[in-house]
């Protein structure tokens, strides 16, 4: 599912984003997401920690996390102090402990300790949201969505697919450019384009293979420039 909007894409951009697909699908040909989980429940879990945070962090401390806690069941007992020393090195981890344990309840008490396969009742859980919802259905379930994280948003701008700002409204103009069959490929592909190459502040331009048509919106230091 994606967020509705009816304002204007980039000059360009419908012609643009087959090239930027058949690039990513060169590239990142196995794309997925780089959160390790085992079921949907972990999953949602690891997504909720991954907020403003990296997914190593969160790789590094959810074993524990989950061996303690297997399943809502077990993390609807916890407290939020149980909880936040095994996510001590995750960022905001106090208020994420806090929305552990409540989104564990919320589990046991409307949904029988399973994560639903439904968007507004992942979107309703404590600590979730769209961007969670899109990736907990997308991954857990095969619903086609594109999450957008702050990797997506910049090279969705940066590619002249969007000129949002805001993740819903970028959500709708990608989701106007890209076949619903690809959406899930997309968002996966885009966040590894960002972390390994179209990073932040000094992307890499000249070994980038989307170089000959990519606009590079916003872009004024590309890597190998002082």
């Amino acid at each position: 599912m994606t967020a509705k909007t009816t304002a204007r894409l980039p000059a360009g951009a419908k012609a643009r984003a087959p090239q930027v697909l058949a690039a990513l699908q060169t590239l990142y040909p196995d794309a997925r997401t780089e959160l390790q989980f085992s079921n949907p429940f972990e999953l949602l879990v690891a997504t909720v920690l991954s907020a403003q945070a990296t997914d190593v962090s969160v790789n590094a401390a959810t074993p524990a996390l989950f061996a303690r806690y297997p399943d809502a069941q077990a993390m609807s007992l916890a407290e939020p102090a149980d909880l936040e020393p095994l996510i001590r090195t995750i960022g905001l981890y106090r208020g994420k402990a806090r929305n552990l344990a409540a989104l564990a309840r919320l589990l046991i008490e409307r949904h029988g300790g399973e994560v639903p396969n439904d968007f507004e009742a992942v979107v309703a859980l404590p600590g979730a949201g769209r961007k969670t919802a899109n990736v907990v259905l997308s991954n857990a379930y095969g619903y086609p969505a594109i999450a957008v994280d702050t990797h997506v948003g910049r090279l969705a701008r940066r590619l002249g697919l969007s000129v949002q700002t805001n993740p819903d409204k970028v959500e709708a103009d990608l989701g106007r450019l890209f076949p619903r069959d690809c959406w899930v490929f997309l968002h996966h592909a885009l966040i590894l384009h960002g972390r390994r190459v179209c990073v932040a502040r000094k992307p890499d331009c000249p070994a980038c293979s989307m170089r000959g048509f990519c606009p590079k919106v916003g872009v004024t230091q590309p890597a190998g420039q002082p």
